[in-house]
């Protein structure tokens, strides 16, 4: 456990201020009934949500393996949809008692006491994570769950469509406009900003330095137009400008995928998991795709973010389960059993995620596709490998995340319809959430 690392630092610094100025992590939720009882003629069933392809094999994997434990899947629509469905679960009194989430909503759920402290249950497997992935299911030095996987990101681009019209893969964002500029005039888009999606903001956000939390004595500090923050609007506002983007919503997913494999959009900045669906969906393309290091901001180092669709995930346990021991002990399966993780790592049979342990780059193999990839399947490794040491560690997630990402969503959608500007998106969000915060009775300072 690397305990003493940037974003852990922040993170701690974020929680004990909770503590103090809102008494938020003080003891509350419901009394813990989730989970059936064990009875002489059956076993402990553990209701688990998620939304990951090839949790249910995994789900059915852990059943045959058990006899006195079983998890009881449900499969949830996505991440967003997660927040809300716990939100009513955990006021009902009827939350499961395991969850998948992702990193920058664990906090939240701390604050909120919807989460049980399994510290004493899982603390002895730490050596087996890496420490950026630990780290994510700790708050204030207690652990609330298990991490599930890792998430290096990068681009994927048609080489096709790079070779016809004399390209190369740009190493940075102004090489990648560049890009698309000249795809353009072929009629053919270089990146996809679906209204309904703002974490592109974010992620270019956190790669070029900004913070929108942060700990300022035993407030929180708030700034949604830091240097890092403007730095990466005026990259969106010139794609979205210039119309180099595609507008495709991801609530048809069909028709995202069929635009990228009949070559309408040329690029995509993403993870492992995301290989999955262009694995499960294309026809046309492949053998076409390869992949290229995360565009960088002229004159700066290579980084790459970690935060909302691109973050690693966690199996979390609640605090209303009945059986919190038994929850993470079958979280800790989960996420280190040899079959278990090959078949979330595939995009095959999962959703090609690299797995949260230490060695997660002997994995890279199950995480990426010979069948997308053909002949660029080798140097492809090495990006995925070599991207795992450049993910942002100095990122703070605040305690109203998802309230504030829903309303960044409502903003995101004016922004890429050219409806506002980014900068005014900006300046709305710096304004609602200093407010939303106040309203929590948190402290703030904008």
């Amino acid at each position: 456990m690397n305990s003493t690392s940037p974003r852990r630092r922040f993170l701690l610094a974020a929680v004990a201020s909770l503590a103090l100025t809102s008494g938020l992590l003080t003891s509350c939720g419901g009394s813990g009934s989730s989970g059936d009882s064990a009875s002489a003629d059956g076993p402990v069933t553990l209701p688990f949500w998620g939304w990951a392809n090839g949790q249910d094999a995994v789900v059915k994997a852990f059943n045959a393996a058990h006899k006195d434990v079983k998890l009881r899947y449900t499969k949830v629509t996505d991440q967003l949809t997660m927040q809300k469905q716990l939100t009513n679960a955990v006021k009902a009194d009827n939350a499961p008692c395991l969850v998948q989430n992702t990193a920058e909503y664990v906090t939240s759920w701390v604050s909120q006491g919807a989460l049980a402290d399994v510290t004493p249950y899982v603390r002895s497997a730490a050596g087996t994570f890496n420490s950026g992935s630990w780290a994510a299911a700790q708050v204030q030095g207690r652990i609330y769950g298990v991490p599930t996987s890792s998430a290096p990101n990068f681009t994927i681009y048609r080489t096709d469509l790079f070779t016809r019209y004399g390209l190369e893969p740009p190493a940075t964002w102004d090489e990648f406009i560049a890009a698309g500029k000249v795809l353009k005039k072929h009629g053919i888009k270089i990146t996809n900003y679906a209204g309904e999606d703002p974490s592109t903001l974010e992620v270019l956000a956190m790669q070029a330095g900004a913070h929108w939390y942060r700990i300022d004595g035993n407030s929180w500090k708030v700034n949604f137009q830091d240097p890092g923050t403007l730095k990466a609007a005026q990259v969106i506002q010139e794609i979205i400008d210039n119309d180099l983007d595609s507008k495709l919503s991801f609530a048809d997913y069909a028709a995202v995928q069929r635009n990228y494999d009949n070559g309408g959009t040329a690029t995509r900045q993403i993870s492992t998991w995301q290989m999955a669906g262009m694995v499960q969906n294309f026809t046309k393309s492949f053998g076409k795709w390869a992949l290229a290091p995360w565009p960088a901001f002229t004159g700066e180092a290579a980084k790459t973010p970690a935060g909302t669709n691109l973050t690693g995930s966690v199996t979390l346990v609640t605090r209303q389960c009945t059986h919190q021991k038994q929850a993470a002990e079958a979280a800790l399966w989960i996420s280190t059993n040899a079959d278990a993780v090959k078949t979330m790592a595939s995009p095959a049979t999962g959703n090609g995620v690299l797995p949260a342990l230490k060695d997660s780059g002997a994995y890279v193999d199950e995480a990426i596709s010979s069948k997308l990839l053909g002949r660029n399947y080798e140097p492809a490794r090495k990006t995925v490998t070599d991207s795992l040491n450049t993910v942002t560690t100095d990122w703070t997630f605040g305690p109203d995340w998802t309230a504030m990402f829903t309303e960044l969503q409502s903003g995101w959608a004016k922004v890429v319809s050219k409806e506002q500007k980014v900068t005014d998106l900006l300046a709305h969000m710096q304004q609602w959430t200093v407010g939303d915060l106040k309203s929590r009775g948190i402290s703030v300072k904008d």
